[in-house]
């Protein structure tokens, strides 16, 4: 939907299953219209495409592509971003570190984001800027050699060449976001800039980069990182860099005490990577790359842990705290304190709760429809209160 300032708000469709086209139109038709009539039942209403490299082959095709132009202008709907991360299934069945595969080393992720580049050009309505996320590069463990390195910068200077030629024959103003995650090659706002300096290093001078190339700012991911969001957007104007889009998104908070670890096993699913990094009294910091290994970890018998674990598993915006849990969600309140100062500072935000299929039963108390009604009530309701309303 259309905020204050030039901002479009929108809910990630990867909540929903989607691996080929016909699926992720399901969906839409299903879900995404259902919550369109209960949010914005008057005004045109923004959705946040997720598409598979299957979809988006399936979609490119010309008549599926004009057919769903026209089911957007007769829903009143409009797509300001798209989602490329997942490149294959990432619903039912074990993701973890395939959610990385195929990554920036290789020519598949390069066709397939150009491929969603296209698609976003051709969908996005008149005045609206469109944004593609993507994989933070790649995940740490699979970087191994400087070459890998190199062939990433390559290649995304290949696909920055792209959005630059597809944005002048358009007339549309694009961009990609490299989206910082935990245990990624792109973990931290600081490995963040020094890679994207490293690029500009390659061609020094040329425009096109910080045009065309930001980043997705997650809020779950960097709040997981132990990072505060006036730092974080410091070190990025500082450096220069694109804010892409912000993804509004909340992580678990913890204190690993037996009661709470034994609660937590119910989260630790086979699906997703929930990766914990842990923060002792002292500042040190140790990560895990699941939370399996997490719990599985020795725990101190007879005293309070003098630790506070944060887990990368996006749950509801609107989650309360309770005895046991607390949520990231104060970094996510200082980030819309920093668009309240600058509405300006990005223009697309999108509310990204995946998890949907495999939340606990206390937080799956609710059909999809209603927990995304429920996100956007809380969504909206905050930025009103930082004077950012529905236009």
């Amino acid at each position: 939907m259309k905020l204050s300032h030039g901002i479009h708000l929108a809910y990630c469709t990867n909540i929903h299953r989607g691996e080929n086209w016909q699926e992720t139109f399901d969906a839409l038709t299903q879900y995404t219209l259902a919550v369109r009539r209960r949010v914005c039942p008057d005004k045109p209403y923004a959705i946040g495409l997720r598409l598979s490299d299957q979809a988006s082959r399936e979609l490119s095709d010309k008549a599926a592509l004009l057919a769903f132009q026209k089911w957007l202008e007769q829903n009143n709907c409009y797509i300001f971003t798209i989602n490329g991360f997942p490149y294959g299934r990432f619903h039912g069945a074990r993701v973890k570190e395939q959610v990385y595969v195929p990554d920036w080393t290789t020519d598949e992720r390069v066709e397939y984001t150009n491929r969603l580049i296209d698609l976003v050009a051709r969908l996005l309505p008149d005045g609206v800027e469109g944004s593609v996320s993507t994989v933070p590069c790649s995940f740490k463990e699979f970087i191994k050699t400087e070459g890998q390195v190199l062939r990433m910068r390559e290649n995304l200077w290949h696909c920055v060449e792209h959005i630059a030629g597809v944005s002048a024959h358009s007339g549309r103003k694009l961009h990609l976001g490299l989206e910082p995650e935990p245990l990624c090659y792109l973990e931290t706002s600081e490995e963040t800039v020094n890679f994207i300096e490293q690029l500009r290093a390659d061609r020094p001078n040329d425009p096109r980069l910080d045009e065309h190339l930001g980043v997705n700012y997650d809020t779950c991911h960097l709040a997981v990182e132990f990072e505060e969001p006036h730092h974080v957007l410091r070190r990025f104007r500082e450096h220069r860099v694109k804010i892409s889009k912000l993804h509004f998104s909340s992580a678990l908070k913890v204190r690993p005490e037996p009661d709470v670890r034994a609660a937590l096993t119910a989260y630790a699913d086979d699906i997703y990577f929930h990766q914990v990094i842990a923060r002792s009294l002292d500042g040190a910091i140790t990560r895990y790359k699941d939370l399996a290994p997490a719990l599985a970890s020795p725990s101190p018998i007879g005293e309070r842990p003098s630790q506070e674990w944060r887990i990368h598993f996006h749950v509801p915006l609107h989650s309360q705290p309770t005895d046991l849990f607390e949520t990231t969600s104060d970094h996510l309140l200082g980030v819309m304190d920093l668009l309240k100062a600058d509405p300006h500072l990005c223009h697309h935000v999108e509310m990204e709760t995946y998890t949907w299929e495999v939340l606990p039963p206390e937080l799956k108390n609710r059909n999809v429809v209603d927990q995304l009604v429920a996100e956007y009530e809380w969504t909206l309701a905050r930025l009103q209160e930082r004077g950012i309303a529905v236009v």
